[in-house]
């Protein structure tokens, strides 16, 4: 099963960023080639059935496998970047963290009014960069059709915050 061979090689990195977080770092998954693939697949099969035209990741692990799935899934992909790290003309949203305030980013005409997009990141934990990224999506007109995450920190009850976009929420690897 997936789920456990990505269990068995994301590492548990305690008291990071700061004391009291378990970070579930993925980075030893990318030393895995096979094992990427197998989550690259994993994914598309579970997307079957639900139309989206675009996949938009959020900085920067998000890049990593929603790029992979774009490529594979043969979509195009639109980067989800931190603020002023984009060189067109963009279109922002902030949004509250644990410790202040952050801002992401996407160019104005990233895609047509009315495209339905999958929105990946690496990991839902709190859920409040995801749910920005949705908003964002909407802010220029598009319709927020799933969400994919290589990992779900299920015991903070983040999906409830997505449910409002989208009801298709995609995890590979679930921590309850």
């Amino acid at each position: 099963m997936v789920e456990e061979q990505l269990k068995e090689v994301i590492r548990d990195i305690p008291d990071f960023p700061e004391p009291g977080i378990v970070f579930k770092d993925i980075t030893p998954l990318l030393q895995h080639p096979e094992l990427v693939q197998q989550a690259i697949e994993e994914f598309a099969q579970q997307l079957e059935g639900i139309s989206f035209d675009v996949i938009a990741g959020i900085e920067s692990r998000g890049f990593l496998f929603g790029f992979l799935l774009a490529q594979h899934l043969k979509k195009p992909f639109i980067p989800i970047r931190k603020q002023g790290k984009l060189p067109y003309t963009t279109v922002s949203e902030s949004y509250k963290l644990e410790y202040g305030q952050a801002t992401i980013e996407m160019h104005e005409d990233a895609f047509p009014a009315g495209t339905k997009v999958l929105i990946h990141d690496d990991l839902l934990a709190t859920g409040g960069t995801v749910v920005a990224a949705s908003k964002l999506i909407e802010k220029v007109g598009g319709h927020v059709a799933a969400y994919s995450f290589v990992i779900s920190l299920d015991f903070l009850q983040s999906a409830g915050r997505l449910t409002r976009f989208s009801e298709h929420i995609i995890s590979l690897v679930h921590y309850p």
